[in-house]
């Protein structure tokens, strides 16, 4: 298998466990913060168990290799996380992965900002149809909560596009440990806003299968897999999770996504596709 095969393998196989999450997330009434205290435990365990049979060198080797780095891309995925279920939790999912499905916009823009990198015309023409998408999702007010979550969503964006492109940068960071951080990161933050950490025997059921094997396994795959193809690629494989989440939604718990949903969705898909195809055969 080719280097190019085993990238779009990983991160297909990634984006596909990674769009359980949200229906995951669904399942369970408890709040946001409660939610993330107790997924990040899980993760961090599942993460920090697959070094116990490591060398003691592997693992410092790891952790000084741009520790600085590791710990601030660690707290923006802790703080994408948060508001990515808080997002889940206050809108419909439908709204919540369209807007996430954006983050590759966010990187070209935060490329640009850091690191100087050139905004080709192709990324300037699809912003404005996403935008465009964009406006007409955040416009629909059929449900209550439909334009706090529709923030929670790009909030959580916006911070995911920000340590994906530091992690394009850092290429030699462990993605184990940083999923592992992360996971104690997301617990230590959310702990502050919890009232209280007692949640019944089904929901911590549901909150250890997500936090013990959907996100850590996810996130490795979709790591790994993103460090032998492109960022076009990547983001083209992303729309799997834009596509199967709210399919997961409907099929579960019966939720639909309202007109406006589905015609901001259609054009910010479209365009997407649209500029993921262009950028490969370009390249």
């Amino acid at each position: 298998m080719t280097n190019n095969a085993k990238g779009l393998a990983l991160t297909s196989l990634g984006v596909f466990i990674m769009s359980l999450e949200s229906l995951f997330i669904k399942f369970t009434t408890i709040s946001p913060f409660l939610f993330s205290f107790y997924i990040g435990i899980f993760m961090f365990l599942s993460m920090f168990s697959a070094f116990i049979f490591k060398k003691k060198e592997y693992i410092k080797k790891s952790l000084t290799k741009s520790f600085s780095m590791l710990i601030i891309c660690a707290i923006l995925m802790a703080v994408s996380n948060i508001f990515f279920i808080t997002a889940v939790k206050t809108t419909i999912v439908a709204n919540v992965v369209i807007i996430f499905s954006t983050s590759a916009l966010f990187s070209s823009l935060f490329a640009y900002l850091f690191y100087r990198e050139k905004i080709s015309k192709n990324i300037i023409i699809a912003s404005f149809f996403i935008f465009f998408g964009l406006f007409i999702i955040f416009n629909d007010k059929l449900e209550i909560g439909n334009s706090e979550g529709n923030i929670y969503a790009l909030t959580c964006t916006a911070l995911f596009a920000l340590s994906f492109v530091l992690l394009s940068r850092y290429k030699e960071m462990d993605r184990t440990i940083l999923t592992a951080l992360s996971g104690l990161a997301l617990s230590i933050l959310a702990f502050f806003f919890c009232d209280e950490l007692v949640i019944d025997f089904r929901t911590l059921i549901i909150v250890m299968t997500m936090g013990l094997l959907i996100s850590p396994i996810s996130r490795v795959l979709l790591g790994t897999g993103a460090i032998y193809i492109s960022a076009s690629e990547v983001s083209l494989l992303m729309i799997i999770e834009t596509i199967m989440a709210p399919i997961w939604v409907w099929i579960f718990l019966d939720e639909v996504p309202s007109s406006y949903t589905f015609i901001g969705g259609s054009i910010i898909i479209a365009t997407l596709i649209a500029n993921s195809l262009y950028s490969l055969k370009k390249d």
